[in-house]
């Protein structure tokens, strides 16, 4: 297994790495679920470091938790308000210093762009967290480690996004990588007002020369899918509070609903959820959320395994 490609390397978009480094990725991921022991000291005498301007819980405890698990430190913030960028600091200059304080550094931040901008000033490698409603590649590296273990080989899916893929970013980064996989298709479940953006539907229709089926309807395709991502409504990303009350209830999916779909569904989700999923659903089989959830730890100590450069041998 060939990590030495990814070190020092930043993770900012999806498509930063080969769908070979990916796979490479998604293999140690399942070793170190299988083994952790194994790598218990991998990453001593590292240091994480954490600029999270934007609240999270499993993204932030998954990364902390997964270079806990590989031996090594963490330090940072989990609320802007309690570092530096309070008192004015810019983003180039909390990363600059930062960067003398660790070996990598996780971000998540509320301005679409923030983490390219931090990778232009840092030396040591710069991962995405997520950045407003542009991207979120760790949790697509999630969701790809959960589709492998629990269904194998990731090809000729039907998959259905199903709430939020205006602002989604967990939507926009799995979509990306998911058209990078042969024979996929998708349908795209939502309201009028929050169908994924224009230039993101361009971009995958001219480069994948995909079909991409835009309905308001889960039930339009619920017989016929392999994987179904819901999303929750996200409240945070609305500047209007009528227009959320509006949509917040636009989708929710129930055990009835579940009826007419296949033995063998996978129903994912990145968490956190509203009322877009009903809690009877999660004594469904198909229900794999917080597996995913779980997932999320070993796919992040691949990843900063891999990019500090450890030696895994």
């Amino acid at each position: 297994m060939n990590l030495e490609s990814l070190k020092g390397r930043h993770l900012i978009d999806p498509e930063d790495f080969t769908m070979e480094e990916l796979q490479t990725l998604l293999e140690l991921g399942l070793k170190m679920e299988a083994r952790p022991e194994e790598y218990a000291d991998c990453c001593k005498g590292k240091i994480m470091g954490t600029l999270f301007y934007e609240p999270s819980t499993r993204t932030r405890l998954s990364f902390e938790s997964a270079m806990l698990r590989l031996g090594g430190q963490v330090l940072g913030f989990s609320d802007a308000a309690v570092s530096s960028a309070a008192k004015g600091e810019s983003l180039a200059d909390t990363v600059r210093v930062m960067d003398d304080y660790a070996h990598a550094l996780v971000m998540r931040h509320p301005r679409e762009g923030a983490p390219k901008l931090a990778a232009q000033y840092a030396t040591v490698p710069v991962i995405n967290a997520g950045d407003g409603g542009h991207q979120h590649p760790t949790q697509t590296l999630t969701d790809l480690l959960t589709l492998q273990k629990y269904r194998g080989a990731i090809e000729n899916l039907q998959v259905a996004f199903c709430g939020d893929l205006l602002f989604g970013r967990t939507v926009h980064s799995l979509l990306k990588t998911l058209c990078r996989f042969p024979g996929m298709t998708f349908y795209l479940v939502s309201p009028t007002e929050l169908r994924i953006p224009g230039h993101l539907r361009d971009e995958l229709q001219h480069r994948y020369h995909i079909t991409l089926h835009e309905t308001s309807r889960l039930e339009d395709c619920i017989e016929d899918i392999d994987l179904l991502y819901m999303t929750r409504i996200q409240k945070e990303r609305f500047f209007n509070e009528e227009e959320y009350v509006k949509l917040k209830d636009s989708f929710i999916l129930t055990r009835d609903k579940l009826k007419t779909a296949k033995e063998d569904l996978m129903v994912l989700h990145p968490l956190p959820r509203v009322n877009e999923i009903q809690y009877e659903v999660d004594d469904d089989p198909r229900a794999r959320y917080f597996e995913q959830a779980t997932m999320g730890v070993y796919i992040r100590m691949a990843l900063l395994s891999a990019v500090m450069g450890v030696n895994l041998a």
